[in-house]
């Protein structure tokens, strides 16, 4: 294993191979971090213990380079993964890169990594938040949801109408129990819901409906969304 020092200077480099990037997440790996992150439901089996602040400082220091990235996601290191996504190009993502990627995700970080930083910002994004929630396999569901979560907060220019399908969606799988699909649900309903007043009046109207749904899930997901969507401060934002 790598020490502290050659980290450090492996992160001075402006192009590193992945034998470098490998030996860097080694050398910043935290026996007490990996610890923890079973508590937030990651697998430590394939993972090193380092810190998204870490992560995300060498990827920086890595720059964009889809060649590495897609050398670093077949490592099956977690942590590799996550620099991946961070790394990548999303005009040189494909959709099938994207469907096989989504295949293999098994925890919440590697998910939302992927789909916050990076499929966000292809062509397909929009595609994906649609056809992936129809998947039963949870983390590939809850990657759709992720995705309207992300171009609710990302994508500024698109209108109000491209978002309206996604209500839909949202109510179809709010009965979902898997603890991290009805997270990304509310989370999806939240974030559309917050970016405009009238996206916001609709949200709340779709958090009203679900809540009548007989399901325990549906229920937390409506209560916490009416009680964001509706709340002083926030609509005061939306309206200035």
């Amino acid at each position: 294993m790598a020490t502290r020092e050659t980290a450090k200077r492996l992160l001075s480099c402006r192009e590193m191979n992945f034998n470098q990037v490998i030996d860097s997440l080694n050398s910043l790996a935290d026996p007490d971090y990996l610890a923890g992150m079973t508590h937030f439901a990651i697998k430590t089996d394939r993972a090193l213990g380092v810190s998204a602040p870490r992560m995300r400082k060498l990827a920086k220091e890595i720059g964009t380079d889809h060649k590495l990235a897609m050398e670093l996601w077949e490592s099956d290191i977690h942590e590799a993964r996550i620099v991946a996504a961070l790394i990548d190009d999303p005009k040189q993502v494909t959709k099938s890169q994207m469907n096989n990627w989504v295949r293999q995700f098994d925890n919440w970080g590697v998910c939302d990594a992927c789909c916050c930083v990076l499929f966000d910002k292809t062509p397909f994004a929009w595609v994906k938040a649609i056809e992936w929630p129809r998947r039963k396999e949870e983390f590939v569901r809850r990657a759709g949801f992720v995705l309207m979560a992300a171009l609710a907060v990302h994508d500024k220019e698109s209108p109000d109408k491209k978002f309206i399908p996604f209500f839909s969606i949202i109510k179809r799988h709010a009965d979902d129990e898997r603890n991290f699909v009805k997270k990304a649900v509310n989370w999806a309903l939240r974030q559309i819901g917050k970016r405009n007043i009238p996206l916001n009046k609709k949200a709340v109207a779709v958090a009203k409906e679900i809540r009548k749904m007989d399901s325990p899930a549906a229920r937390w997901i409506a209560a916490d969304a009416i009680r964001e969507l509706t709340n002083k401060k926030i609509l005061a934002r939306l309206r200035t």
